[in-house]
């Protein structure tokens, strides 16, 4: 079993050169072929291309102004680059998970391919992720030279409402929505006319009530 512990976990955050192995071979791009959504090594850590905006100004050379998102500390980075300056384009390997238990400080997943266990410390995997993890929810994780970088949830999960106001006759879905308590703990705003007991759809991004669940 791997294990991504809260000693790692720091490490892969202070000492983010020993994370790289330099000898992996990653593709270079010209900075005007930069995208949202790209991954890139830059300054020796690895970030996510959040915006880009090419400009061709009436003098001097094109450039692009670029919005970085590091993926281990998630600091954010404005960069200038001159067209023809070249950077390192990082493909990251994206696996499905399988969760499977909680395990003290550590939780899990199971490669649904090869069903090698992997074990990820609390701190990594992050309190707002956690609070929506089940038994048999699958995920996304991605990894950089055999090293997990991120997870992703499914975009929704079912909850059910464990507690909130009593609804009132005569309420209806344009009313204003009212506080609920969810099976998992968390808070989510409701309509007014759902009541105890009712399972509804949330999105893992904002914990916002997307709609009654089937």
């Amino acid at each position: 079993m791997r294990v991504v512990t809260r000693a790692s976990f720091f490490r892969l955050r202070v000492v983010r050169g020993a994370f790289f192995d330099k000898s992996y071979l990653m593709p270079k791009i010209n900075a005007n072929t930069i995208k949202p959504g790209m991954v890139l090594e830059y300054q020796g850590g690895l970030w996510t291309v959040v915006k880009t905006a090419h400009v061709k100004p009436g003098k001097g050379g094109a450039f692009a102004q670029v919005e970085l998102k590091n993926l281990i500390t998630g600091t954010k980075l404005n960069e200038r680059l001159r067209s023809e300056d070249t950077v390192d384009r990082v493909t990251l390997e994206q696996k499905d998970h399988l969760y499977l238990f909680e395990d003290g400080d550590m939780l899990v997943f199971m490669d649904q391919e090869n069903y090698e266990q992997i074990s990820l410390h609390k701190d990594w995997v992050g309190e707002d992720q956690i609070q929506y993890l089940h038994d048999g929810m699958v995920v996304i994780l991605e990894f950089h030279d055999e090293r997990p970088i991120s997870i992703t949830l499914p975009d929704t999960v079912i909850l059910e409402v464990v507690e909130t106001e009593p609804t009132i006759k005569g309420q209806t879905a344009s009313s204003s929505y009212k506080p609920a308590k969810a099976s998992n703990g968390m808070r989510v705003m409701i309509p007014p006319f759902m009541g105890v007991g009712e399972r509804i759809v949330v999105a893992t991004e904002n914990g916002e009530y997307m709609k009654r669940a089937d």
